[in-house]
Formats: structure tokens, sequence, C-alpha cells
């Protein structure tokens, strides 16, 4: 019954989406995905589309001001989005026009978009360019592979994240905890740094947008399963990360704030930087946020935790970027920009101010990386062998909609009492069966 009324919903969307592409291509002409666009004059204006807008929308104005003394003939109009708005206002503007001709495209929103045919190919531009032989090469692959099997590259990468466990040094050396460096150690700090009364809590979980991911980074982290697939059946729901689920889930009300519920990544860290919470689970992102909070001493950000075994397993983070849609009427003036982002002195501007990792090699040898612990760590576990990585089906044209919309109500109820984990994990992987027997059916 869920993959009928799946395939019913889908059908639906494609009846509706097909009317509006009609009547948008009757109205004004297909400014949408089947524009092919043009090249442009390589100067004039290009819009530009964050996809993290709000949270990084400071360095991207520095970053378009050095754009525009460097090409004064260009002109960029930025329009920040927040990340949890973006794929819904990009899937609207390719189903009725009003693309940008530059926006942020991660791994996770690939699939979905080249689809639609709304992104241009960037191999030829990228192998023409200054950027040539610059750019890190997992990075390029893993976007490449996100873009939906034809390893055509889509978008140009700027950085990679990585999962951290953050714990405030302060409360556990009160408490007198070893860092929480293995799951046993994180449950037993979450309960013994809790009081309630008090307002003090262990943990905060992220129970509100983007919390599917961070629930899959706890499972197979606890679980020790190393692949998302065996076969063409997703390991989501296997008994094991079902515990694992169980386990994580109980944390909430017991050893987190009742807030937890509906908070995105926003509200979760805001709520750590100015509270008394021992442990937040995050990427390198929040790094900065939190040494302007805290300064440098009252915390640290470590790999995720390891199990009984020393292993460490974690779900892959998708690689950011920067993405050319087909629309554009400007692209020569849209590569321009995309090159200058991604240059050596943009792109370490960026990624020392989010605290991620530069795709840019040269960037990756700046002095800041070594500096910033967090991502020095996250580095050298991804380069020693101790980590495993589940790699997410970011490939699949639904992932998005699975991953957030689809289900982040349903971990809710988890959080709540009101579904079970192995119900919520069942539902996912029919969903997860499903698009990937369609996705094998499409490319064979």
């Amino acid at each position: 019954m869920k993959i009928s009324i799946r395939r019913s919903r889908r059908a639906a969307t494609a009846v509706a989406l097909g009317s509006v592409l009609a009547l948008t291509a009757t109205a004004c002409g297909d400014d949408g995905s089947g524009s092919s666009g043009e090249e442009g004059s390589g100067t004039g204006k290009i819009v530009f589309w964050d996809n993290n807008g709000g949270v990084r929308t400071d360095i991207w104005k520095e970053i378009i001001a050095d754009f525009e003394k460097a090409n004064p003939d260009i002109d960029v109009e930025y329009v920040g989005i927040a990340s949890t708005e973006y794929q819904s206002k990009v899937d609207t503007a390719i189903q009725a026009g009003g693309l940008p001709d530059v926006g942020g495209v991660g791994a996770s929103m690939l699939a979905g978009f080249s689809a639609q045919d709304a992104l241009e190919p960037l191999d030829d531009r990228l192998s023409g360019s200054s950027l040539n032989g610059k750019l890190n090469d997992d990075m390029v692959e893993s976007l490449k592979a996100a873009g939906g099997g034809d390893g055509t590259l889509y978008s140009v990468p700027t950085s990679a994240n990585n999962g951290v466990l953050y714990y405030r040094t302060d409360l556990f050396e009160q408490a007198g905890l070893d860092e929480p460096a293995t799951w046993d150690q994180f449950y037993e700090a979450a309960d013994k740094l809790t009081d309630a009364e008090n307002n003090e809590f262990g943990y905060t979980i992220r129970g509100g947008a983007g919390s599917i991911a961070q629930a899959l980074d706890a499972m197979y982290g606890q679980s020790g399963i190393t692949s998302f697939w065996n076969g063409d059946e997703t390991t989501v729901n296997d008994p094991k990360n079902v515990e694992a689920l169980e386990k994580y889930a109980a944390l909430y009300k017991k050893d987190t704030p009742s807030a937890d519920l509906n908070n995105d990544f926003t509200k979760m860290v805001a709520q750590w930087d100015s509270g008394t919470i021992g442990m937040l689970n995050h990427n390198l992102g929040s790094y900065q946020d939190h040494v302007k909070a805290l300064g440098t001493d009252k915390f640290r950000g470590i790999p995720q935790p390891t199990g009984a075994d020393g292993k460490r397993v974690q779900v892959s983070n998708p690689v950011d970027g920067l993405g050319m849609f087909k629309s554009s009427e400007n692209k020569e003036a849209a590569w321009k920009f995309i090159e200058f982002a991604s240059s050596h002195e943009s792109n370490s501007k960026f990624n020392e101010s989010a605290g991620q990792v530069p795709a840019n090699t040269e960037a990756a040898q700046d002095p800041w990386v070594a500096q910033a612990e967090p991502t020095k760590l996250a580095s050298d576990a991804l380069s020693d062998g101790s980590t495993t990585i589940v790699q997410l089906p970011y490939y699949l044209p639904d992932w998005n909609t699975i991953s957030k919309a689809d289900n982040e109500p349903n971990f809710q109820k988890v959080l709540l009492g009101d579904m079970s984990a192995k119900d919520f994990l069942d539902t996912m992987a029919d969903q997860l069966n499903e698009a990937q027997a369609e996705w094998t059916e499409q490319n064979g």
C-alpha cells in the first residue's frame, strides 16, 4: 500500500508539473529547465542563489564584492535562501521559470535538479579553466556520482563537510568524565550531565529540519553496518539499525531539552552555544559559531564516536558546490563567477568562515586548516584508516524528498513515542527500495 500511494502521488505530481510547464511555455516562452540559455557577452548582470542564506550571507557578500572589483563589468545580484527552503524554490523555478544564473548545488539535491534537465554540464568549462587540476579529485568524483548516473559534472565543488561531536570540555571536567570517544561514553555522559530541573542536559538532538541525516549517522555509527545497500535492498531497516535508533531516540526529553523536537540546525546550535548542554552532533559548518560563543577553551569538536571495537562508521556528508543553470542568458559571466569563487583565495576565505574542508587543493594547504582542530581531526580520521563511510544514495532523484519531507514528520513521531523505530525505518526502506528499483530500470 505504501508503494502504490507513493506512485500515485508521483504520477499526480507529474501531471501537475506538465500542466504548469505547458502554461508557462504558452504564456511567456520556455525559460525553465527546457531552455538552453545563451553564452551572453560575459558582462552585465548575473543572479546568484545562496543555498544557505542567512548562515553564509556575509562571506558570500564579501566574495561577491571581491569579484565585482576584479570584474567591474559584471554585477552579481545576491539572493540568500534558507537551506530548508532552497530545494522547493529551485523546483518551483524549474517548473515556472525564473531560475538564477548560478546557485549552490550540493550533492544531496544534485540528482533531482539534473533529472529535470535544469543544470549546465561543466566538464568542458572546467577542463579549459584555471581550476583544472586544482580541485580535490574525490570531491569532483563525488559530485559526478551524485548527478544521476551519467558521469557528468553539473556542480563545481566548493567544500566538504564531516560529522562532528562537539562537547563542552568544562562540563566534562566538572563531572569527571572522559571525552565521549566511544558510543558507550557518549550515552554515559548524556545521562550523567543531565539535571532537567536546573535546565542542564547531556545532549541536544535534532528533531526538526535536517533530522534524518543525523539520525542515520547515529544508527550506522552504533550498528557498525558499513553499506547502505545489500544488493538492491537498503540496510536502513536492518534489526541492528532499528535497535540503534531506539536507543538514540530514547534520549529525547530524558537527556535532551523538549524544544529539540522542532529544532533545525540553527536553533540547535544557538541553544547549545547559549546553554549548559554537554554534547551536540552537527558538522564542521558550525565550528566558528561555537568559537564566537564559547571561545576555544570550553569545547572540542571530535570525530564521531567509535564502536567497542574501536572502529568508526559514519554516513557520508554531501559535498557542496556551485552549479550553473541551463536557462542562464549570460553563461560566460556566470562561469567567471564560479571560477573566481572556487579559486585559491576565495575558496580559502569561504571555508575558513564556514569551518569546512576546501575543495581547492591550494586552499586546503593554508595554515588556518591545521589551526581549526575539528577540521584537522576530521581530515585525519578520513585518511588514517580508522573510519568507514557509508555512502548515502545522493544519485537517487527522490533522495532529498525521502530524507526530508517524506520522513522528518515521522521521525518526530518516533521521538514522541507515537511511532516505533521499526515502523519508521520500514516505511523509509519501502520508499528507498522503490526509488532504487526505478533508478536501476532507467539507468541499467
